[in-house]
C-alpha cells in the first residue's frame, strides 16, 4: 500500500512539474506553452493578423505595443483597457492618457473573432495584447521573446487608475519612477521600456509646454535642442493643432532600434518624459548612454523588461474570465 501511494505521489508531482517550473521562471502561472494543447494555432493567428495590420499602417506596431503598456499599468495585465462603457463599467478609454490617443482596438477585435472561431472562449484578451505587443515589436525590426501566457480577463475597469497610474508626458522623473516602482519595475525597466518610443507618434498637445511655457514662465524648455525646437514650433503652434502627430524618433520613426537613445543624448527627445532620462538622474543617464552605444544590450534589456511588465498582477486560475468579446464582460 505504501509503495502504491508513493508511486501515486511521484505521478502527481510529475504532472504538476510544468506549472511549478513556470511559476519559478516567469512568475504567477504564466508560461509560453499555455495554449499549445487547447489552441495550438493561437500564436500564429495573432501574428498573421498583426502582420496584416502593420503592413497596412506601420504606425499600428507602436499603437499595439502601447495598448499592452497602458493595460498593464492599470489593475495589472487583465485587458481592462479594452472594455467599453456598459452597466457599471466606466471605460478606461475615457481617461486623460487614453482619450483620443490609444488605438488599435479594431485589430484586437479581429484577432479575438478569429480565435473564437478557432477555439471558443480559450484565449484571453489579455494574452492577445501581450502577443500583439511582441509581434509588433518584431515586425518593426525589434527583438523577439517568448511571451508567458495564461492571463485571464478582468470583469471591471478603473478610470481613476488609468488617470493616475499611467506615466504622463509632463511628469517629473521622480513621479515617473515612482509609478514604475509601484508596479514592481525599477529604473532599468523604466529606461528600457521608454525605448519603445523609438517607434510611434505623439500629439502636439503632449509636448507643447516644452516649446512655449515649460516652467510657467512663458519660456521654452532649455534642455530641448533649439533648432529641433524651432522645427517643432513650425507645426505645433502655441494654440490649435492639438492632434497633429509628430514622430517620437525622427531619425528612424518606424524602425525599432536604439536611435531613440541617441536622440536623447543630442537633446532631441520629443517628450519631457523622454528627455528627463538624461537630465534628472545620473543612473538613468548612464543607462541611456549604454543603450545608445549598444543596440544588442538595449534589445536584451527591453525583452526582459517586457516579460517583467507582462507579469504585473495577472489574473490566473479561476479569477476573472475569458471574454467572448474583448469590449464587454460575459453575461
Amino acid at each position: 500500500m505504501a509503495q502504491s501511494m508513493s508511486f501515486f505521489m511521484v505521478i502527481v508531482l510529475l504532472a504538476f512539474a510544468p506549472i511549478c517550473l513556470s511559476t519559478k521562471t516567469y512568475g504567477g502561472y504564466l508560461f509560453p506553452q499555455f495554449y499549445d494543447r487547447s489552441c495550438p494555432q493561437a500564436k500564429q493567428i495573432v501574428k498573421s493578423i498583426v502582420a496584416k495590420a502593420v503592413a497596412k499602417e506601420a504606425r499600428m506596431a507602436a499603437s499595439l505595443l502601447r495598448l499592452h503598456f497602458h493595460d498593464c499599468f492599470v489593475k495589472g495585465c487583465d485587458a481592462s483597457l479594452l472594455l467599453d462603457n456598459s452597466g457599471s463599467i466606466i471605460s478606461e478609454k475615457r481617461s486623460n492618457p487614453n482619450r483620443n490617443s490609444v488605438r488599435g482596438f479594431e485589430v484586437i477585435d479581429e484577432i479575438k473573432k478569429a480565435l473564437e472561431k478557432e477555439c471558443p472562449q480559450t484565449v484571453s484578451c489579455a494574452d492577445i495584447l501581450a502577443l500583439a505587443a511582441r509581434d509588433s515589436t518584431v515586425l518593426a525590426g525589434g527583438p523577439n521573446w517568448e511571451v508567458p501566457l495564461g492571463r485571464r480577463d478582468s470583469r471591471g475597469a478603473s478610470l481613476s487608475g488609468s488617470n493616475y497610474n499611467i506615466p504622463a508626458p509632463n511628469n517629473t522623473f521622480n513621479t515617473i519612477l515612482t509609478k514604475f516602482k509601484l508596479k514592481g519595475l525599477d529604473i532599468v525597466d523604466l529606461v528600457a521600456l521608454s525605448g519603445s518610443h523609438t517607434i510611434g507618434n505623439a500629439r502636439c498637445t503632449s509636448f507643447r509646454q516644452r516649446l512655449y511655457n515649460q516652467s510657467g514662465n512663458s519660456l521654452p524648455d532649455y534642455t530641448l535642442e533649439q533648432s529641433y525646437a524651432a522645427q517643432l514650433r513650425a507645426t505645433c503652434p502655441r494654440s490649435g493643432g492639438d492632434q497633429t502627430l509628430f514622430f517620437l524618433d525622427f531619425v528612424s520613426p518606424i524602425k525599432f532600434d536604439n536611435s531613440y537613445f541617441k536622440n536623447l543624448l543630442a537633446s532631441k527627445g520629443l517628450l519631457n518624459s523622454d528627455q528627463v532620462l538624461v537630465t534628472k538622474n545620473q543612473e538613468s543617464l548612464a543607462l541611456v548612454k549604454q543603450y545608445a552605444e549598444n543596440n544588442e544590450l538595449f534589445f536584451e534589456r527591453f525583452t526582459k523588461s517586457m516579460v517583467k511588465m507582462g507579469n504585473i498582477s495577472p489574473l490566473t486560475g479561476f479569477r476573472g474570465e475569458i471574454r467572448k468579446n474583448c469590449r464587454k464582460i460575459n453575461n
